[in-house]
């Protein structure tokens, strides 16, 4: 959850450098909001994100994505970074599968709030679950675990449809006011050009404690969400 060129650098040189039979790509987006499952990251401000992937054609990747964060006064991160790696692949032609990593660093100098999740997904068509697990949420010492469902139902006109639905669970929720909670969300997406544009309702209120926080600072408030991002190198 934050940007640092420093050691963004050497990875890049790392990922140019790769075997042929690899690919490097980067995206840049503009957000209305940087939402984590239905609670903002960035005090309900617009966030400027941006990745850079490796993968290979057996379909090992790697990568970095980063992001401004807003996590109210009193605090130091301004940054987010997250690191990730795993691999992906196909047990049938419509059944996927994607296993991997991920570890969250806030920056700079930041809160000691870094943490580490493992994951798992399944995808049929246009249907896709995954599985979180944190055993050190937010490096509290509590675990947490993330069960998301999503849809991508095309529409006419080259348009999306997609459908969203996660629930968080564990010691770190079932410590606080509310215990386990869901979000979820709907909404519209489509291509243009190089240009990817979604637009969705986001609805994390079912984190009661957290619905319309002062300052917008982690509110899990329902909000319209809209986005504009692009992935490098563009095709022709």
């Amino acid at each position: 959850m934050k940007t640092n060129a420093s050691r963004l650098a050497p990875l890049g040189l790392a990922l140019l450098a790769a075997p042929s039979f690899a690919e490097v790509s980067g995206t840049i987006a503009l957000s209305s909001d940087y939402d984590f499952r239905g609670i903002t990251q960035s005090a309900g401000d617009p966030a400027l994100s941006g990745s850079i992937d490796w993968s290979t054609d057996p379909g090992l990747y790697l990568g970095a994505w980063a992001s401004n964060v807003d996590f109210g006064p009193g605090t130091d991160t301004d940054v987010e970074i997250d690191l990730y790696g795993g691999f992906r692949g196909s047990i049938t032609e419509d059944l996927g599968f994607d296993v991997g990593a991920i570890y969250y660093l806030y920056q700079p100098g930041g809160d000691d709030v870094d943490f580490a999740e493992v994951y798992g997904s399944l995808s049929y068509k246009i249907f896709s679950a995954k599985l979180w697990y944190a055993w050190d949420f937010s490096n509290t010492g509590d675990s947490a675990t993330y069960l998301e469902a999503n849809a991508g139902i095309p529409l006419p006109e080259e348009f999306s449809l997609n459908l969203h639905a996660g629930y968080s669970d564990g010691d770190y929720w079932d410590a606080g006011p509310d215990g386990s909670y869901f979000d979820w969300s709907i909404g519209v997406s489509r291509d243009f050009g190089n240009f990817a544009l979604s637009l969705k309702y986001i609805d994390g209120s079912d984190l009661k404690s957290a619905d319309g926080t002062p300052g917008d600072v982690f509110s899990s408030e329902s909000k319209v969400w809209f986005s504009v991002s692009t992935t490098l190198p563009w095709g022709d």
